[in-house]
């Protein structure tokens, strides 16, 4: 489920690789340390959180110097619209064989698909928001109440990361979903 949230990735540019070099100091402790972490590999918020929540403001003022560059991967094109999407809304429906699901349409893979997204997507940015999230998945015991708790999940993945990024959970959960489920009002 690595579609859920596109993770930003910073690295080293020339001029801050030779910044790390023997008798390069143009930058403070606290500036080399964070440049000597940005391996392109880190996302950006493990970055962010160093020196008590000052590394985001380091990270942008060594992005601005040209110390570091934002690496990070371009967007996947964006998914099909989802079957629960609403007739206007739809549009014709490429055929990507990369993502036909092939996995066992359950309740239960639905539910853990919305527990996987309040982890992934939420708890690094707001972790009261994704505790609220668990917690009502948790007492949503019923189909419809699920649903609904996984329809205020998307409308904040879509305030959070657009409406493209939400089209593809919908339809991600619609192919998690039971037939049957789909077909409930």
């Amino acid at each position: 489920m690595n579609d859920v949230v596109q993770e930003e990735m910073l690295n080293k540019t020339d001029k801050g690789r030779a910044e790390l070099m023997p008798g390069q100091r143009q930058l403070t402790q606290r500036e080399r340390a964070l440049l000597l972490m940005a391996d392109g590999r880190k996302i950006e918020d493990e970055l962010f959180a160093l020196f008590e929540g000052q590394g985001r403001v380091l990270a942008d003022s060594l992005l601005a110097r040209g110390y570091l560059v934002d690496d990070t991967p371009p967007p996947p094109p964006a998914p099909p619209p989802s079957p629960l999407s609403t007739p206007e809304t739809r549009g014709p429906v490429p055929a990507v064989s990369a993502d036909v699901f092939s996995g066992p349409r359950s309740v239960a893979s639905a539910r853990m698909f919305l527990f996987d997204l309040s982890e992934r997507m939420f708890a690094p940015r707001d972790k009261a928001l994704a505790q609220r999230y668990r917690d009502a998945l948790r007492e949503a015991r019923e189909l419809p109440a699920m649903l609904a708790v996984g329809q205020e999940m998307i409308a904040d993945v879509e305030r959070l990361a657009g409406s493209e990024r939400a089209d593809g959970i919908r339809e991600r959960l619609a192919r998690l979903l039971p037939e049957a489920a789909l077909e409930t009002p």
